[in-house]
């Protein structure tokens, strides 16, 4: 059983398939049109091994991971994405072209794409299950044995044992209004928790991009062609990264920008090759080549950040017959401490997913007939609160947990003091049961969203220092002997913790 239909739960699915398993995919939207690259188009890296584009890329991603990415596991991803890119060509998937006619494999076209893959789903035999949440997992003697799932249209809940579990629902966007990201709540995070299982990296989960402020685009690219000023016109020349420069003025007041310094040439591709970040330009009528515009920074959290469940070197959670892909599974190893933005993350989704589809079958096989025979029970063990006359409105929760997350002052720049606020808040959220007697959907997506808030929370008070998207203004510089991963996870308990030093590639 594989949960989510992004890129990363599509390649599950068919792998799955492919290896001779029966595979169910079931999606809290419409398999092709909902998550993150549904709602866009998305770079991948298309290189050979041994290549000096191979070894400019594995080192880049060596470079910005900050101590923590490890060099043979990104050569292994990006083989893997060769293979998958060169098995969609295969299949008949319509690349778009060099000026001189050559396939170009580094782009997908998002809506495409899923919707290419939703159709090869179908031919293999995949039952594809769309608009069905996923609210807990089953286990059998702590290994992972099935899912309860809930039909949007009816209410009506169905159970489904199976011998292994994919979560391969996405990120978590936290409700920022990021494009696509409205129903990365957690939700995987959530479920697999409760079942046992093991998050890491969700310190590094901080991420923001840059987005006109009436959009929800938040494709930074065309941005390192810009000029950024405040509201009087005065550039922002401040030293530091431009996210941190522009994310401190926006404290203050509004920030602007133009992207002034691309040249004719660039500003064609840009439009050809991304023509979504400039929808919302034409609307109001900008040039935004040549006229300023007001920006803001929206959380693009796990979905663009770094932590999610934690894994093998493949696809293996902590728990048996659980595995996670794509934006779920902690992307340290391929990112490290920083975004890796579309390319790498694409890449990460079609290697993950397919690693997971092929030993989720494995796993299956070893376990005989038995599995369909065994004693299960919910992982879920909270007791559902009773309707409340002083039941606290569910939406007024959403937006408590959200407020200790977004602020670009406690969410993007985090000090001890306003992470002890956020961990008490939310923490006193959690253990509230009077909103839990609203509609079963939306209260685990608000369960999920205060875990993973929790989560984060946690570990970056842990880690004391600043190191890729872990900014602390009272910590404000890396410590070398903290290059070590954080381990987090439990529901009623939420801990965190340092793993032993790993064997890390150096940072060049």
């Amino acid at each position: 059983m594989v949960v989510g239909g992004g890129p990363a739960g599509c390649w599950a699915a068919w792998n799955a398939a492919a290896s001779g398993a029966s595979a169910l995919l079931v999606d809290k939207g419409y398999v092709g049109t909902s998550g993150a690259t549904a709602a866009g188009n998305t770079t991948t890296i298309y290189t050979r091994r041994g290549t000096a584009e191979r070894a400019a890329t594995v080192g880049q991603r060596v470079r910005l991971g900050q101590g923590f990415t490890e060099a043979e596991r990104v050569e292994r991803v990006l083989d893997r994405t060769l293979e998958n890119l060169d098995l969609l060509a295969e299949w008949g998937y319509d690349f778009p072209t060099y000026e001189d006619g050559r396939p170009y494999r580094g782009m997908l076209r998002g809506p495409d794409y899923l919707r290419f893959m939703r159709q090869k789903l179908i031919k293999a035999r995949v039952k594809v299950i769309d608009h069905c949440p996923v609210e807990e997992l089953l286990v059998s003697d702590r290994a992972v044995a099935g899912a309860i799932a809930r039909f949007r249209r009816t209410g009506e809940t169905v159970e489904i044992r199976s011998g292994a579990v994919i979560i391969a629902t996405g990120g978590c966007a936290f409700l920022s209004g990021a494009l696509g990201t409205n129903n990365l709540t957690g939700d995987g995070y959530l479920i697999a928790a409760e079942a046992g299982a093991v998050l890491s990296g969700m310190e590094f989960s901080a991420q923001y991009g840059i987005s006109p402020a009436y959009s929800s685009v938040t494709k930074g690219v065309v941005y390192f062609w810009g000029t950024f000023s405040d509201e009087r016109g005065n550039v922002l020349t401040s030293p530091g990264d431009r996210q941190s420069v522009v994310a401190s003025e926006l404290i203050r007041g509004p920030v602007y920008a133009i992207l002034d310094k691309a040249s004719p040439r660039l500003q064609e591709g840009f439009r050809r090759g991304q023509p979504n970040i400039f929808v919302p330009f034409d609307r109001m009528g900008i040039d935004p080549f040549k006229e300023r515009f007001p920006i803001t920074l929206r959380h693009e959290g796990t979905v663009r950040g770094t932590g999610g469940l934690k894994i093998d070197e493949r696809s293996t959670t902590t728990v048996p017959g659980l595995f996670a892909a794509g934006d779920a599974a902690t992307r340290q190893g391929m990112s490290g401490a920083s975004t890796g933005g579309g390319g790498p993350n694409s890449s990460w989704a079609m290697a993950t997913g397919s690693w997971a589809g092929e030993d989720a079958a494995r796993y299956v096989r070893s376990l005989g007939a038995n599995w369909k025979t065994r004693e299960f029970r919910s992982a879920n063990q909270r007791e559902a609160c009773p309707s409340s006359h002083n039941a606290v409105d569910l939406d007024s929760v959403i937006t408590q947990t959200k407020q200790q997350i977004l602020p670009l002052d406690g969410g993007y720049f985090r000090s001890q003091e306003s992470l002890s606020k956020a961990s008490g808040i939310l923490s006193a959220l959690w253990n509230d049961g009077s909103w839990r007697s609203g509609d079963r959907t939306k209260v685990r997506e608000a369960e999920a969203l205060i875990a993973t808030s929790r989560w984060a929370t946690e570990s970056a008070l842990l880690r004391k220092e600043s190191r890729g998207l872990q900014r602390r203004t009272d910590f404000p510089d890396a410590n070398p002997l903290l290059a070590r991963s954080i381990d987090s996870g439990g529901t009623e308990k939420i801990w965190a913790s340092f793993q032993p030093q790993q064997q890390m590639s150096e940072v060049s």
